[in-house]
């Protein structure tokens, strides 16, 4: 069994999980769940829980269909269904006597990391007074623009950023599958490369509205932050027990990882789309360690602002490393090319010589 060693484990549960095809709530299922809970509760483990849910309960109490909501209504259904889906989890789990708080979420609480390292402090907090962080997106201001979208990688990334040792994603399928007539599931993934990606067949099939892509990218974010992570089956009753009585799951190894907080938090950024094109000058001083000069660059893609997570590419568009960038795009088209000496004269003002230090920089 995997969760002997772990001391923060995080469990992930789609909205299927609380309410089946007839829109009734799974409560038996629930009980059952929160008896689980109680069990690793008494192994000393901290615990949190990332469910999805608000929106289908929302839609529920108020007789709506999901699939035509717009995305301002739906916001609001968010708003109506997360009470409903608090008051669920807190009737159930008092009978186990288990105390459970609040947390929503959006993207930039994660990406940010001030606001990354306040959540984490949060996280602490409530764990010192025993209570149970249930963890959702924050659907009621969320716009398509700034969400995740998905709980997979909304959990793999509270994972990373309170140091958890393990995330259970409990889904409708036994694991990851692989490609023989008898659809066997794959124990263990130490990496995730073109050989798992052919595994997906249908991007879209029973894994909920994430998809199997989200939680492969789930996975990644575990994997290079230090959390394992397993896909099992949860809609049996007593899930976590009957998950590993039968030893049935996928299993994501986490890289030994030496990184440090922050820079685990760099290398596991989703947000930013932006690029820089760097020559092979450049790319050899990364690779051996350096920091990323004015002189090297090639050329900049998207539009960012200074502190933001930047994706560093060579000219053939490989993946180099990420960094927080000490210039916005704006300045770094001014000076792209030139020696760190000019950038004053180009700029109007004294700043720092490197685009991207390598204490703010991760090697991909």
């Amino acid at each position: 069994m995997h969760l002997k060693n772990s001391k923060i484990i995080i469990i992930k549960i789609g909205s299927s999980l609380l309410v089946d095809a007839d829109r009734k709530i799974r409560k038996k299922w629930l009980t059952s769940f929160a008896k689980d809970i109680k069990k690793l509760k008494s192994k000393n483990k901290k615990i949190v829980i990332v469910s999805s849910g608000a929106i289908a309960l929302g839609c529920k109490k108020m007789n709506y269909n999901k699939t035509n909501l717009r995305l301002d209504k739906s916001q609001a259904i968010a708003s109506i269904g997360q009470i409903e889906l608090m008051n669920l989890f807190s009737q159930t789990f008092l009978k186990f006597k288990l105390n459970i708080s609040q947390i929503l979420l959006t993207l930039e609480d994660t990406e940010e990391r001030r606001r990354s390292i306040n959540a984490k402090r949060t996280f602490e907090n409530l764990f010192e007074l025993d209570y149970i962080p249930i963890v959702n997106e924050n659907d009621t201001i969320a716009t398509s623009e700034i969400k995740y979208g998905d709980n997979d990688r909304l959990a793999a990334r509270v994972a990373q950023i309170i140091g958890a040792d393990t995330l259970i994603i409990l889904s409708d399928v036994d694991g990851l599958y692989d490609k023989s007539k008898k659809k066997n599931i794959i124990r263990t993934v130490s990496k995730i490369d073109s050989n798992i990606y052919a595994l997906v067949e249908d991007k879209k099939n029973s894994y909920g509205s994430g998809g199997i892509m989200t939680k492969l990218d789930a996975a990644k974010i575990c994997m290079n932050s230090g959390s394992q992570m397993l896909i099992a089956n949860g809609q049996k009753l007593n899930p976590l027990k009957k998950i590993f009585e039968n030893n049935n799951y996928t299993r994501f190894v986490p890289k030994i990882s030496t990184l440090a907080a922050r820079k685990k938090w760099i290398v596991s950024s989703i947000s930013s789309s932006a690029k820089i094109y760097i020559d092979d000058g450049a790319t050899k001083a990364i690779n051996n360690g350096k920091s990323l000069l004015p002189a090297g660059i090639i050329r900049v893609l998207g539009n960012f602002k200074k502190g933001e997570n930047i994706l560093i590419v060579d000219k053939n568009n490989n993946e180099l490393a990420r960094g927080l960038s000490s210039f916005s795009s704006i300045e770094i088209q001014k000076i792209k090319g030139l020696q760190s000496s000019q950038i004053e004269n180009i700029l109007g003002y004294s700043s720092k010589s490197e685009i991207i230090h390598k204490d703010d920089m991760v090697k991909l």
